[in-house]
């Protein structure tokens, strides 16, 4: 038990002082280790980081213009094949590149000047991953994007066509 206890005074004339207050302090230190367990369970730390990811409305997809579409097929070996256009008749493309700011961050620059020259909008990309790309490529395109500033973009499932021109690239 916690206790603030005083010693008694002697005094000459061998007379004692009567004791004086006697403050338990047993509360007062349950409250502070409380109080101490109630912050610690409480508080975060640090904020977790999020990339907001904005997701359509409803399950009819609009209209979209082939000129300012680029379609990022995600493969094996840390490589995507992008196309821009259809896969079956592209407008630029297919061309295979790896990760990094020399491969994927330069042609999504150079696609995205290309559209803005002869469309004069902005480039709509779409993400394929397939079966053989790793969730970390996912990732990594993404950040891409938005390093490039690149403020349209969805993740769709690959095409059959698109499995195939792959496959016809070697990188699936």
């Amino acid at each position: 038990m916690a206790e603030l206890n005083q010693s008694p005074a002697k005094n000459s004339a061998r007379r004692t002082r009567p004791l004086g207050a006697r403050v338990d302090l047993t509360a007062m230190v349950d409250l502070a280790f409380l109080l101490v367990t109630f912050f610690m369970l409480t508080t975060r730390l640090e904020r977790p980081k999020v990339m907001p990811l904005a997701m359509p409305d409803g399950d009819v997809p609009g209209a979209v213009a082939e000129s300012r579409t680029v379609t990022f097929c995600l493969g094996a070996n840390n490589q995507v094949l992008l196309y821009r256009g259809l896969v079956s008749k592209p407008l630029a493309g297919p061309l295979v590149v790896g990760y990094g700011k020399d491969g994927l961050r330069k042609a999504i620059t150079s696609m995205t000047a290309q559209i803005k020259l002869n469309t004069g909008g902005d480039m709509i990309a779409v993400i394929k991953p397939s079966d053989h790309s790793q969730y970390g490529n996912l990732v990594s395109m993404i950040d891409e994007l938005n390093i490039t500033n690149s403020q349209r973009y969805a993740v769709a499932d690959i095409a059959k066509e698109d499995v195939d021109l792959l496959k016809l690239k070697r990188v699936y």
